[in-house]
């Protein structure tokens, strides 16, 4: 077993002011996003300096979905009791899957704004999405956060405060999947002219049975524990919609012309 790094949560203390390294993650995220996309606008008919009015949509869906996500898919009742509970976000997290349904709502916004389909807008964003996910697991991991189920891998680490038992590093398991490798597939698949839909199908697909298979290592929520026959977790419950959407997202786009991704400009017949 390893010891687990020691790690100050706070990156930088200025007097009062104290940047946390969590907080940074989020920066990272949107900031590597923003560098991408510009690079990529011409895409969608869009000027570079129109990635930042979208990435400002994205982090208020971020932001606003995943805090009313956790609220009500991981504190239900905490948030029936107390409802301005809600708003004491250094009081509980964030949701993944509440986010991306913040981030939908935002695209969809912002694709009628700019005059773009829904599809064309979710196709080019899902490529830039896993830098935040790696990012933010890597936030996680800093402030031992996530702690994996008990193991005797050789690399497993004690988490402070946890009983000295060896855990899977689960936060780094999903940086590694949610992060490294759910870019390089979307990046390399992004890579060439697709269906409308079919990256975003993928996205979904990966997404899901990434998180599906890491919720394995990854101790259940204290609040809720399993939710269905004493393995199933609230995160893979959440993620099976995904999975099963991304299919039929991926089968429907089977009857789109192929996207040369530019506004004005007709898609090439299947």
């Amino acid at each position: 077993m390893l010891a687990y790094p020691e790690i100050d949560p706070v990156a930088v203390s200025l007097g009062p002011l104290k940047i946390h390294w969590y907080g940074l993650m989020y920066v990272i995220g949107f900031v590597g996003a923003w560098w991408l996309g510009r690079r990529r606008a011409d895409r969608l008919g869009l000027k570079p300096d129109d990635i930042g009015d979208m990435l400002f949509y994205g982090a208020l869906g971020v932001v606003l979905g995943g805090r009313i996500g956790y609220a009500l898919f991981y504190g239900f009742d905490r948030f029936l009791d107390n409802p301005l509970w809600i708003f004491q976000v250094w009081d509980g997290g964030m949701s993944f899957h509440g986010g991306l349904l913040g981030v939908l709502l935002a695209a969809l916004l912002f694709a009628r704004k700019h005059g773009l389909a829904f599809f064309q807008l979710t196709d080019f964003i899902a490529p830039l999405v896993p830098i935040g996910l790696g990012a933010g697991r890597i936030g996680n991991f800093i402030n031992h956060e996530l702690p994996g189920r008990v193991t005797d891998v050789p690399w497993a680490l004690v988490f402070p405060g946890m009983g000295g038992q060896g855990r899977h590093p689960s936060s780094l398991y999903q940086f590694f999947l949610e992060g490294v490798v759910l870019f390089g597939v979307l990046w390399m698949a992004s890579l060439s002219p697709r269906r409308r839909g079919f990256i975003s199908g993928l996205f979904l697909i990966c997404y899901g049975a990434f998180r599906f298979l890491s919720e394995f290592f990854r101790r259940p929520d204290p609040q809720l524990g399993f939710i269905a026959f004493d393995w199933l977790t609230m995160g893979q419950l959440l993620s099976l919609p995904m999975i099963v959407a991304g299919i039929a997202l991926i089968a429907w786009s089977r009857h789109n012309g192929v996207d040369d991704a530019r506004v004005g400009q007709p898609a090439a017949q299947a």
